[in-house]
């Protein structure tokens, strides 16, 4: 019973009534979300809500961030919308049972410690850019279509009426906590519209305007597709951007939640529960998907911090599904649209806006196209992978003018070269500009103390350089290498010529 206890983390103080609460809301936000997500890769609504349930129940019990919601994302939707349109549907429940394989090798082999290599400034800018694509995916709830298919604005009453409901929504959730937080202000906020909406037959969009959720429990469903080289050679691609796409973007929501919760979640166990998720929604007849930052942010902001309340958001989705749709096909769409424009608005990082002119030229650059780039393209995981190969190369660029040398000559002679700053393949014309071959004495030290040899590069500058000495008829000392600048210098003794003289004085040059 102690280890049940464990899993679900009730052997800390857990507030049950909000949990519960908060799972509820959770479950209403993410019907329009799946659904929409299935249509947008082009499956059926139910692909999407399946999904939501299956990875949500899975990450919750399993995953590394209680608190955290999973379920069929749109990042996950873009990737595969183009094999669900040229293969169908039993391809994509293959590519998603191989992205699940991929992520749980990633967990199993410890890669989420990479998470650590995203920058503030990428943070920033993926924060910011989530934020405004949350709220531009909510506008299209203020256009309709003509017969003809072409979408237009919505206007007059219908657009007064839409606006007036989505704001009484932001409304009482803003307004809500300052009486009281007993009750999750999301959740009063869609009980509250939707008895406004019913009671007096107000004609606005709802849920049901979207598709119908009405289905029952996910299927049992194996990919019918060859089992064959040829298959795989297809689907591995699309499997493994689902793969690196859902981890990217369920680790930086650890990240995210951690820092809201002041606590530490697990990422390797988390990229572990995704992929198992993704393996039983694709043998579930679910589209896959990944860490859904809006619906984590709406269960944490309601209050919840254990597994219960992501539990109960998916099986409460299931329970819709199964039982509840007619019910939940009449909530108006203007209160779930109120509460994801709240989420928008909680969730852009407004100091940051304040940093500018304060953080460096070159971090500031970073956040703002990091935040572009996943508002123009709808691709938060390409965004932050720019954002940080733009950082690695600042950090390389700033690395590279810092190297240096202090010069003299001692009392026999001897001119040492005291060098300070990485030496790696950015800094390597820098260093090569220090040394004057031919004008220096018989004897040279290059002493190491302060530097470091970091790569391969590096390596063959100093061949390079003792080559120039050796020709000149003069020797050349290493000193100070640290350990693993020796054995460096070692491994790559096999390859190329590493002509050092020994010191004997120092002993720290390779054999």
């Amino acid at each position: 019973m102690k280890a049940y206890f464990n899993l679900f983390d009730f052997t800390q103080r857990v507030n049950y009534k909000t949990e519960i609460l908060s799972g509820l809301t959770v479950a209403l936000a993410l019907i329009p979300e799946a659904v929409a997500f299935a249509l947008i890769a082009g499956l059926s609504p139910l692909t999407g809500l399946y999904a939501a349930f299956t990875i949500g129940l899975v990450t919750s019990v399993f995953g590394g961030r209680p608190g955290m919601i999973s379920g069929a994302t749109g990042a996950i939707a873009v990737v595969i919308v183009a094999l669900a349109k040229s293969h169908g549907t039993e391809y994509i429940f293959a590519t998603v049972v191989l992205a699940g394989i991929l992520q749980v090798l990633a967990g199993v082999l410890r890669l989420g410690k990479f998470i650590r290599l995203v920058p503030h400034p990428v943070m920033f800018g993926f924060v910011n850019g989530l934020a405004v694509v949350i709220f531009m995916s909510q506008l299209i709830q203020f256009k309709t279509t003509d017969a003809q298919g072409v979408s237009h604005w919505l206007t007059g009453s219908p657009l007064y009426l839409m606006l007036g409901l989505v704001l009484l929504t932001m409304l009482i959730i803003w307004g809500l906590p300052k009486f009281t937080k007993a009750f999750p202000s999301s959740l009063a906020a869609i009980l509250v519209i939707s008895a406004i909406v019913i009671g007096f037959n107000i004609d606005t969009r709802t849920v049901g305007d979207i598709a119908s959720i009405k289905g029952g429990f996910p299927p049992f469903h194996i990919a019918d597709v060859p089992f064959t080289w040829a298959t795989l050679s297809l689907i591995f691609p699309y499997a493994a951007i689902v793969a690196g796409v859902g981890l990217i973007e369920s680790l930086l929501t650890l990240n995210l939640v951690d820092e809201i919760t002041q606590t530490r979640g697990r990422g390797n166990k988390e990229a572990v529960a995704q992929g198992a998720a993704n393996i039983v929604t694709g043998l579930f007849s679910g589209m896959g998907g990944c860490a859904m930052i809006g619906q984590s942010l709406i269960n944490i902001s309601s209050g919840a911090r254990a597994r219960l309340s992501g539990i109960v958001a998916a099986v409460m989705l299931l329970v819709f599904i199964m039982f509840g749709s007619s019910l939940i096909e009449r909530i108006p769409m203007a209160a779930l649209t109120g509460v994801m424009i709240m989420v928008a608005i909680g969730t852009f990082e407004w100091s940051s806006i304040k940093m500018i002119g304060k953080m460096p030229l070159h971090d500031i650059f970073v956040g703002i196209l990091v935040a572009v780039i996943a508002v123009l393209l709808h691709n938060l995981a390409l965004a932050v992978l720019v954002g940080v190969i733009i950082s690695a190369l600042v950090f390389a660029w700033e690395s590279a003018k810092r190297i240096g040398a202090k010069k003299y000559v001692d009392e026999k002679g001897v001119k040492h070269y005291e060098i300070y700053g990485p030496l790696f393949f950015g800094s390597i014309t820098a260093f090569n500009e220090k040394f004057d071959t031919i004008n220096d004495p018989k004897e040279v030290i290059i002493d190491f103390k302060e530097s470091r040899i970091v790569d391969m590069s590096a390596i063959e500058a100093l061949n390079k350089l003792t080559e120039r000495y050796k020709s000149e008829g003069k020797i050349l000392h290493l000193r100070h290498l640290s350990d693993d600048c020796r054995l460096l210098l070692k491994n790559a003794d096999e390859i190329i010529e590493v002509n050092v003289m020994e010191d004997p004085h120092y002993k720290i040059v390779i054999d």
